[in-house]
């Protein structure tokens, strides 16, 4: 018996880095995943490997930011399983979509505005997409994605700090609001995490840098992620909601 078997989670962002890691363990713990990734090639290559590893998975191409592409993302994962447990808004402009580091008066305001239309509206017309199959069957688990910058006021990227932000307050207002269908909605904030196939020279010293200031002094990986999420997707975290869970290696202590 795995701890997701029977769940069907749809994980945005599934294509990459961290999002992948999501991916693999849900199809690992018996659950199938819809790999959602505006890189439509990337999420079918995450969801062929959990295939060909004798897992369930789907990939989808989505844009979190347009509402049309959402709502056709839920339409096709309800069509192929019949129903959604599960919730991870991965999706974001950091790493694989990566936004300018600078001053807070030096942001371009095109990028301002689009890190806030993918990081922040795009959970929103995620979880309006996904939440009503949920409601349906009063039930459900929904992780949104913040980050550790977001609790220690992370310089050179006030747009991205600022919407990891407001993924809390999100998570916070939404976990109220449906409480009554017993649906979950919890927060999980990563460190600094080295989700690149290959890190350049200088990304592994900013994370070697990082790993320096944490109690647990090692580079975070995507698989450290892993067991936080699928806790809250599963049985296991059923009384959870409204929470914020750091995992950084003790980088923040909140």
């Amino acid at each position: 018996m795995g701890l997701m078997d029977e769940k069907v989670v749809v994980v945005t962002g599934g294509g990459n880095g961290i999002g992948r890691a999501y991916c693999q363990g849900i199809a690992k713990e018996g659950g199938a995943v819809v790999v959602a990734d505006i890189n439509g090639a990337a999420a079918e290559g995450v969801a062929k490997a959990i295939a060909d590893s004798g897992g369930k998975a789907l990939s989808v191409q989505v844009d979190v930011a347009n509402s049309a592409s959402c709502l056709e993302m839920a339409k096709i994962a309800l069509d192929k399983f019949g129903k959604i447990d599960g919730l991870i808004n991965n999706a974001a402009i950091f790493m694989s979509v990566p936004v300018t580091k600078g001053g807070w008066q030096d942001i371009d305001e095109y990028e301002w505005d689009r890190v806030m239309a993918v990081n922040v509206k795009g959970l929103w017309l995620t979880s309006r997409a996904v939440v009503p199959a949920m409601q349906q069957r009063k039930q459900g688990s929904i992780v949104n994605i913040s980050s550790n910058m977001a609790f220690n006021g992370g310089l050179t990227m006030m747009h991205y700090v600022t919407s990891k932000a407001a993924v809390v307050g999100f998570s916070r207002v939404l976990a109220r609001e449906l409480g009554a269908d017993n649906i979950r909605v919890n927060t999980l904030a990563p460190g600094a995490t080295m989700s690149e196939e290959r890190a350049s020279d200088e990304a592994l010293k900013n994370y070697q840098r990082s790993a320096s200031t944490r109690i647990l002094k090692r580079i975070e990986q995507p698989e450290d992620l892993v067991g936080t999420a699928l806790y809250l997707l599963s049985d296991l975290s059923t009384f959870v909601t409204g929470q914020t869970i750091l995992v950084n290696g003790g980088a923040v202590l909140h």
